[in-house]
């Protein structure tokens, strides 16, 4: 008998209204055959990931790099950053589906969307390498890759969701800003100043982020580790800063993101969680605008 099956979004991804089947998809069994009708597939639910923090935490870096030392190599690279993120969640999708060891409708669809992101990655990657002046570029991203080895154990378990993933993925990530700036020429001190920068961005504002959130859904607020993460960001700014690690733009932002906490916890704003979403959106793009302007103009 053939089953409907309806489509929602929520913070991770796809999630179906349906019990029979999960996510709409089409059952086969141990010889590979249907054994039930195939449900409607939306593709954008498995080529595109849907929740908003981890656009900013892809794309904050690489603009950031890019502003403070444009190259073709970092050009290369930021296309890789941005193929591998969007690997990131069809790679989800099919290590789901195996773990439960079945083949579902979405099934081949997430696995050509991970190989199709995956080529423009390596090919992004091949041309930074080809086209860059040397490769200490490079070297940034070996040291991340631990980290990033952590969230791709924790996505293929189906536990992304966790602190210890988001942040050890958002560490990683902002060594891509650190990366693109020495792929442009950029000096050392303010390449390993810039993932400084991101570190002391992303990981008090995952905090802010899960605490505005336990509280939207009545979990109870808990607001000392944001404040904290934030009081240590901006005393490790402004040190950066004072060492000209970073320009003082970039050490004065991590300013307003602690005055944003505050304020948030106090005034309950923004009052929902999409709100919450888009503001920090618009904070990371302060934060980069405040850095690359600081970096071009020497302030």
């Amino acid at each position: 008998m053939a089953m409907k099956i309806d489509f929602e979004r929520d913070m991770g991804g796809v999630a179906v209204r349906s019990g029979a089947l999960r996510a709409g998809e089409t059952r086969v069994n141990r010889k590979g055959t249907d054994t039930s009708a195939a449900g409607g597939v939306r593709l954008k639910t498995i080529a595109l990931p849907t929740e908003h923090g981890g656009w900013g935490i892809t794309l904050e870096p690489v603009l950031l790099g890019l502003l403070v030392a444009p190259s073709l190599a970092g050009a290369g690279l930021a296309l890789a950053t941005v193929g591998a993120f969007l690997a990131r969640h069809p790679f989800k999708i099919v290590a789901g589906d195996r773990r439960r060891g079945r083949r579902f409708a979405r099934t081949p669809y997430a696995e050509r969307f991970t190989l199709a992101y995956t080529a423009a990655a390596l090919g992004g990657f091949l041309l930074a390498v080809l086209t860059s002046f040397d490769y200490t570029f490079l070297l940034p991203l070996a040291a991340a890759a631990p980290l990033a080895c952590v969230q791709l154990w924790y996505d293929a378990a189906g536990r992304s969701r966790g602190l210890l993933p988001e942040v050890a993925g958002s560490l990683a990530m902002g060594s891509v800003a650190s990366s693109l700036a020495l792929a442009g020429g950029a000096g050392w001190p303010l390449a390993l100043g810039l993932w400084a920068l991101l570190a002391a961005r992303f990981v008090p504002a995952i905090l802010y982020v899960r605490a505005r959130l336990d509280e939207l859904h009545g979990k109870g607020l808990v607001r000392w580790p944001s404040l904290l993460a934030h009081v240590v960001a901006l005393a490790a700014a402004f040190a950066l800063a004072t060492l000209d690690f970073l320009p003082w733009t970039a050490a004065a932002v991590t300013g307003v993101l602690l005055a944003r906490a505050v304020y948030g916890f106090v005034r309950r704003w923004p009052a929902t969680a999409r709100g919450v979403g888009f503001s920090e959106i618009a904070f990371g793009a302060l934060t980069v605008l405040a850095a690359a302007a600081g970096a071009a103009f020497g302030l």
